[in-house]
């Protein structure tokens, strides 16, 4: 077999076999492939496209491309959440004790944030102490006796992801959905997780930016998941503004730590009630989503889910105190207002735009050197719908270098957008994939 006559193959629009993607991911991964056929078979799939078949053979064989969790020591059925990310998006820091709280185990793998703002693990990390760090044995050990543990992925998970993914970045194929959907699943697959959901992002602040493209990429995911003998299920949901009102890292753990205590924010409240209804179910711990909502919703009320975030971070070694008391968390050194210029009703606020403005302000990496300021960021106070006066307060800045203001208020000012007629807020959830159909909201 030669990659040569792989990349012809492709290029003439014909469907790649299983042993002709496997023989490419092995060799490319091991370097016996140069990055330069590498990118023309790459060009092939972004041009002519992958079906379903050959897109769950390249995902199995990338994620054998390197480590393979094995979660089978785990009592009960594993589920996994992803999310193709967004801004203020800090769901899993309240989701995974509440999914735990009612009896599920979540054993999550994560990875780090490029971006706007940190990942999961960096706003978990904002915690004094907390390690994500984590023998096999005493990750395995932590969901069999707390129902939890999140901790970071292996550098030997998914190797050729890797490579392929750099390649891609320089030579304009990151945006094809085979080759997108590959590279989420078999990162996920790889974890050991029996069951997924993913959280699909769509609009101006997601990696997606419209509903069809959105739907496209949850179809493609699903499909590879019940493709590989795991349940998965897709939701699309809204991030054409922030998630919630908190924007970097520790002001992000602060609000799901406050939305576990009952008083999180309508849209972000909805969006972990939604989602961990659906993991209950995939996790046979609900037998329909509406007990799963309303065991999530118990879970907030009785307290027990802020007890199991309390036992999380104490198990990781991180300071369970922060829970009833902020101020041991990284401060900003100064908090500035940011004032609407005019009056009127707020019919967008750009999230990509808030994102890159709390990233200038050191809540976000733009290269994988940059060191994260973990209490710098944007808490807002008006959202799509609100009405302001000229000079409200639109959103406070937590900042630590002021050199970097100008440019992050005026980046943030231009965000947002005010008009004369009253706005209705936008959905936050627009449909759910699962293997056996799509249904849109």
């Amino acid at each position: 077999m030669r990659i040569y006559d792989i990349i012809r193959k492709k290029r003439d629009n014909h469907e790649l076999s299983k042993l002709e993607i496997d023989f490419f991911v092995e060799k490319y991964s091991k370097g016996e492939i140069p990055d330069y056929q590498a990118s023309a078979l790459l060009m092939a799939i972004y041009l002519n496209k992958m079906n379903k078949q050959e897109t769950v053979y390249l995902t199995e064989a990338m994620m054998n491309s390197g480590e393979v969790i094995d979660l089978s020591a785990i009592e009960g059925i594993k589920v996994d959440k992803h999310s193709t990310g967004g801004v203020g998006d800090k769901t899993t820091i309240a989701l995974a004790p509440l999914v735990a709280a009612c009896g599920a185990p979540v054993a999550k793998m994560s990875g780090r944030g490029l971006g706007h703002t940190g990942g999961t693990l960096d706003k978990l990390e904002a915690i004094p102490g907390f390690s994500i760090e984590m023998e096999a044995e005493k990750f395995i050990d932590s969901v069999n006796e707390h129902k939890i543990a999140v901790c970071g992925q292996t550098a030997s998970i998914a190797v050729a992801d890797k490579k392929m993914y750099a390649l891609r970045d320089v030579t304009a194929t990151v945006d094809n959905i085979s080759l997108i959907a590959a590279s989420i699943m078999c990162k996920k697959l790889a974890s050991g997780a029996n069951a997924i959901l993913l959280d699909v992002k769509t609009g101006d602040g997601a990696f997606m930016k419209t509903l069809d493209d959105s739907f496209e990429l949850a179809k493609a995911m699903v499909d590879i998941g019940n493709g590989m003998n795991r349940e998965t299920i897709g939701m699309i949901t809204d991030m054409d503004e922030p998630l919630g009102f908190a924007v970097g890292n520790s002001l992000e753990v602060i609000e799901a730590i406050e939305t576990l205590k009952g008083n999180g924010p309508t849209d972000f409240v909805n969006l972990c009630e939604t989602l961990g209804a659906y993991m209950l179910v995939l996790a046979k711990v609900a037998s329909t989503y509406e007990e799963g909502v309303q065991k999530i919703k118990e879970a907030i009320t009785s307290g027990s889910a802020l007890d199991k975030l309390r036992v999380f971070i104490e198990n990781q070694g991180g300071d369970k105190s922060i829970v009833d008391d902020y101020s041991l968390l990284p401060k900003a050194s100064k908090i500035v207002p940011i004032k609407a210029e005019k009056s009127g009703y707020i019919s967008k606020i750009e999230a990509e735009e808030v994102g890159v403005s709390a990233m200038i302000l050191g809540a976000g990496r733009e290269t994988k050197e940059d060191v994260l300021d973990l209490a710098a960021g944007i808490v807002l106070e008006k959202k799509v719908g609100d009405y302001v006066e000229c000079g409200d307060i639109l959103a406070y800045m937590h900042l630590n270098n002021e050199n970097k203001f100008e440019s992050a208020r005026e980046r943030f000012v231009k965000a947002y957008t005010i008009v004369d007629e009253k706005v209705e807020p936008k959905k936050l959830i627009y449909g759910v994939v699962t293997k056996d159909e799509v249904k849109k909201f």
